[in-house]
């Protein structure tokens, strides 16, 4: 599934392989390795994927500060969504994606530049 909105590019995958062919295209399309973001349900996996594609992860920088430091004490499916709203999206779209994460699927993000 892929989706859009004013902000960001968002497409579900059903596997890191995908995600990192999925990078690939959107680089090749003129997305910056700075503004293409992986999420998957395990921290270890989207840092693997990450790595393997040269994407990034949401970090301090995305999140806030507030954020950032709140996710210490969340849930890893409130820390997803926090993640994926910081990147853009709605709160709605975010626990639709989150779901998507908790089937095993990665989220690969694009951000539009400012």
């Amino acid at each position: 599934m892929a989706s859009t909105n004013t902000k960001s590019y968002a497409k579900v995958v059903d596997n890191g392989t995908l995600a990192v062919q999925e990078v690939q295209n959107l680089r090749q399309s003129g997305y910056d390795n700075n503004h293409i973001y992986v999420l998957a349900h395990d921290a270890n996996h989207t840092d693997r994927i990450a790595d393997v594609s040269d994407a990034s992860t949401v970090g301090l920088k995305e999140e806030g500060v507030i954020d950032a430091v709140a996710n210490f004490f969340r849930s890893r499916g409130d820390e997803l969504r926090a993640k994926i709203v910081s990147l853009g999206f709605t709160e709605a779209e975010a626990a639709f994606y989150e779901k998507q994460l908790d089937l095993g699927k990665v989220l690969v993000v694009a951000k539009r530049d400012n």
